[in-house]
């Protein structure tokens, strides 16, 4: 490997780069960035990478979910609010059914930017380059819209510090009270038209906070009880954005990406000689990589290899993102590889991307095949005798109808109705909970065929 530094990457082929017109303005931009005050800090990246090592040792779970792309016009505390109390209902369901600890990744406070197949989009006659989130351009289908545009990354930097600001209020400030999420969730229960499904963990839960406080564990003599850990994460897409909220840290004197926690490299930019991998592979954070169908079992190993040279349990989660009927032909040859050189990785199970396809003239993700893209991957590690160490899903709080099915049936004649999303389709909140609830029954199968599973606690 050559010498890395923070810009090293501008030396390597790139893909999904944007095309600014003024580089000048760009330049400008990045360089009144790399004075801005980082986002997160180090010891918070080094804390979730210490979770995400349980995780890999098949001692947790790791939950990593948000928008597909968040957007300036949608931001707001209820937006929030609102998916971070669903989020947290998912991981209090997940925590239960498997019996262990689950690690909280948010899809959020930095993923604005998106690839995309094509660099324009055509509507009859007029051609202009395609919206690639708000960080890049805008969605309106206008010149002055879709031209991109550096000083968006400076509302980027500002709606994730204020995102950020928020979150760790909620975290931290009793928001996230075990007996608040609790009675959100028996409410999802009583309102759902499969809660009998779901009504024998929600007894269990129950049961749990009943036993607890009659032995005074409660929120005012534990506070563990009303505060969490909550991390972020985005795809580390835009380059230029990275490279100027990275810093060296203090106490170690290593390289961080302050922009998020977590970054990831998605399927399209995972090249091993280009410009995103040779960024990633000196930042200390922990990392995740898209694998999807067209990856071989020698170039994972090239890219893990690249990213996690010391084999660090933690610095690594692989993304599986196959379909729901390629994940039983695909993925059981790479795992077979990652075990037989002994390397240390949590691996999830993307569900969304696989799955889109068009209904009635709108992206949407039928449920159904998402659910059966996590059983299948639940499946492989059952027979691999391996560890599925977690879920990766584009969701939002709120009530819209992108996705189809679930156990309120949203048809393809309903996606019309509330279809707000700036990119892909999300599992609206129903929708997310009531996957919680179908993975912690898988959770709960994986533990009862591995009882010598031990508990990590975080």
């Amino acid at each position: 490997m050559t010498k890395w530094s923070p810009n090293s990457w501008r030396n390597k082929p790139i893909e999904q780069v944007p095309a600014y017109p003024d580089q000048a303005a760009l330049a400008e931009v990045e360089a009144r960035m790399a004075t801005y005050p980082p986002l997160v800090f180090a010891g918070e990246a080094r804390k979730l990478k210490r979770q995400l090592a349980t995780v890999a040792d098949g001692e947790g779970f790791l939950l990593q979910g948000g928008d597909c792309a968040e957007s300036f016009a949608e931001h707001g505390a209820d937006n929030i609010r609102d998916f971070f109390r669903v989020f947290l209902q998912m991981a209090v369901v997940l925590t239960f059914g498997g019996a262990q600890p689950v690690v909280k990744v948010g899809r959020i406070a930095g993923q604005f930017a998106k690839p995309r197949s094509s660099d324009i989009e055509a509507k009859g006659e007029v051609s202009l380059p395609s919206y690639r989130g708000d960080i890049i351009n805008g969605i309106d289908f206008t010149e002055g819209s879709r031209t991109p545009d550096p000083a968006r990354q400076d509302m980027a930097y500002r709606q994730s510090a204020a995102t950020l600001n928020l979150l760790r209020a909620f975290a931290q400030g009793g928001f996230a009270n075990l007996e608040n999420v609790h009675k959100w969730m028996v409410g999802f229960i009583a309102d759902s038209p499969q809660g009998e499904r779901y009504q024998a963990l929600a007894d269990r839960i129950s049961e749990t906070m009943d036993f607890m406080r009659a032995i005074g564990i409660n929120a005012e003599s534990h506070p563990s009880l009303r505060e969490t850990d909550f991390y972020t994460s985005h795809e580390a897409l835009l380059l230029g954005y990275e490279e100027a909220l990275t810093r060296v840290d203090s106490t170690s004197g290593e390289w961080y990406a302050t922009s998020g926690h977590m970054i990831w490299i998605g399927d399209r930019t995972r090249q091993p000689d280009h410009a995103h991998v040779e960024y990633c592979r000196g930042v200390k954070n922990p990392l995740g990589l898209k694998c999807g169908p067209s990856l071989e079992p020698d170039g994972l190993l090239r890219l893990i290899d690249a990213l996690n040279p010391e084999n660090e349990a933690g610095r690594l989660t692989l993304i599986a993102r196959f379909g729901a009927d390629m994940v039983e032909d695909n993925l059981p040859k790479l795992i077979r590889a990652v075990e037989k050189e002994g390397r240390k990785v949590v691996w999830s199970c993307d569900p969304m991307h696989g799955n889109t396809i068009s209904l009635n003239g709108y992206k949407t993700r039928p449920f159904d095949r998402i659910l059966q893209e996590v059983e299948g991957f639940f499946a492989v590690h059952r027979a691999e005798g391996t560890h599925p160490g977690g879920i990766h899903i584009e969701m939002t709080g709120k009530n819209v109808t992108e996705c189809t099915g679930g156990a309120r049936a949203i048809s393809a004649d309903d996606l019309h109705d509330r279809y707000h999303t700036h990119c892909d389709p999300r599992l609206n909140a129903d929708q997310a909970l009531e996957l919680a609830f179908l993975v912690a029954e898988l959770l709960k199968k994986d533990a009862a065929a591995h009882p010598q599973k031990k508990v990590a606690a975080l």
